[in-house]
């Protein structure tokens, strides 16, 4: 039965049964990760090869040529994924030990749709000196690093000052604000290439303005979108230039206070439903509640309105409550809802293309590249409930990381030079063993068959 015939209760039921069946097969599998050799063993012999006396060759040419760690091991294909459980995923600062199941899923979704080993790094700490100096330590074993799920304002700091360290030769990445910025953004170009409307002109309100939306509407500023045309709205209301506690707190939240100067220039004031009347476009990085975002002010937006509420993992509006209110394309974080916003679609394929060529950071023009590259292939088959390509279309991740990896080229930042063609065979390759390996583990029954839910 399609999900309009269903009645909203229907909905709600259904909405609610990825977290029951996650309550029996997560204590199933007792975790979603494992490591298996990439190097095969023909005999006990190879032992001596891959460990030692063999292995001593290798670890002298290292030595002698550190560069030679990315042919001699897997750290060009590593990623750890950091987080030190302090901003869950709707869930807010439940501890890294609580952090650990949703590290794990993105060390999933990583090895599956874009071929990267990644590992989860939940730290016990919440001081973000010592998390900056754990990740400086564990550059050597790395190819780079998804930080996630910390919370703000450390995040910017942390960030800030990984990315701009000399000593950090591997590219850093927050996807709770990076990777959610490049698929809002691919979603908003879709979107808007579905109900006919130019980027430049377009109206934009953010509700939220933490680590997602902040980063959110500088990658909106650098794809086209003016920001004397956006807004932004947190708890206390409407940001604008003077607004008394943004000033006050600058030194601590410094985009925030940015971000005040460069939008709204009308200084308007007051909550959402305050400040939404006309506007085209509505992202929300808010409260995972219904109910966050209320009809009555979604029917105040302009004709064929955008509507993405992206909180996890309760969007802040049922998507069939947007609709009545009139929005013409509405998206979520969810994977059972139409029109999916979620990081899933940018983190595989970008940290993809990002390794292959060895790049030293990740750009806002290579997030742009990214999400450009998306909507396009959305764009051959777009719909009101799909404006940018699902998770099944497998191709929009060798696409992606092709994207990225020449962007970094053409920027400067690369220390691997590809052709276009062949850095896409390569990433599809890749791709195709990383997904065939765990089919064909799961068909052989090497990974149990999971029980009925």
């Amino acid at each position: 039965m399609s999900d309009e015939k269903l009645t909203v209760e229907e909905l709600k039921k259904k909405a609610e049964k990825p977290g029951k069946d996650a309550m029996i097969l997560h204590p199933f599998y007792q975790g979603k990760i494992q490591s298996i050799g990439k190097a095969p063993v023909r005999s006990f012999d190879d032992f001596a090869i891959w460990y030692t006396p063999g292995v001593a060759k290798p670890c002298l040419a290292i030595r002698d040529n550190p560069e030679t760690v990315f042919e001699h091991t897997n750290k060009g294909n590593m990623v750890a994924v950091v987080s030190d459980g302090t901003r869950v995923l709707g869930l807010g600062d439940i501890g890294p030990y609580a952090a650990g199941p949703v590290m794990e899923g993105k060390a999933i979704l990583f090895k599956y749709l874009g071929g990267v080993d990644a590992w989860p790094v939940c730290l016990d700490t919440k001081d973000p000196d010592k998390i900056i100096e754990t990740v400086k330590i564990l550059q050597p074993s790395f190819g780079g690093v998804n930080l996630e799920d910390i919370a703000k304002p450390k995040c910017y700091k942390i960030l800030e000052e990984l990315r701009n360290d000399p000593e950090v030769t591997i590219p850093v990445w927050h996807d709770d604000a990076q990777g959610t910025a490049t698929v809002v953004l691919a979603g908003v170009l879709g979107g808007l290439n579905v109900v006919k409307k130019e980027i430049e002109n377009v109206r934009v309100v953010l509700l939220g303005a933490g680590a997602a939306n902040t980063r959110t509407a500088y990658l909106l500023f650098a794809a086209g979108v003016d920001p004397k045309n956006t807004v932004l709205v947190d708890r206390k209301g409407a940001l604008y230039a003077d607004r008394e506690d943004i000033v006050e707190n600058k030194d601590n939240d410094p985009f925030k206070y940015d971000l005040a100067q460069k939008t709204n220039p009308d200084r308007m004031a007051g909550g959402l439903g305050d400040v939404i009347d006309g506007f085209d476009v509505l992202i929300s990085a808010s409260t995972p509640v219904p109910g966050t975002i209320k009809k009555e002010w979604v029917s105040k937006m302009a004709d064929d309105a955008i509507v993405f509420a992206c909180a996890n993992p309760i969007p802040e509006i049922w998507p069939w409550d947007a609709k009545d209110a009139g929005a013409r394309i509405v998206g979520t974080g969810r994977s059972d809802f139409p029109n999916q916003i979620n990081n899933s679609l940018g983190f595989p394929g970008i940290f993809r293309g990002t390794l292959d060529v060895r790049a030293t950071t990740i750009t806002d023009e290579m997030c742009v590249a990214a999400a450009k590259a998306l909507a396009d292939l959305g764009a051959k088959h777009a719909s009101e409930d799909r404006v940018i390509p699902t998770m099944d279309q497998w191709e929009l991740y060798p696409l992606e990381a092709t994207a990225v990896g020449m962007k970094a080229i053409e920027q400067g930042i690369a220390h691997k030079h590809w052709e276009e063609k062949e850095l896409y065979e390569h990433a599809e390759h890749v791709i195709r063993v990383a997904r065939a390996a765990s089919e064909m583990l799961y068909k052989e029954g090497f990974i149990p068959k999971a029980p009925p839910t």
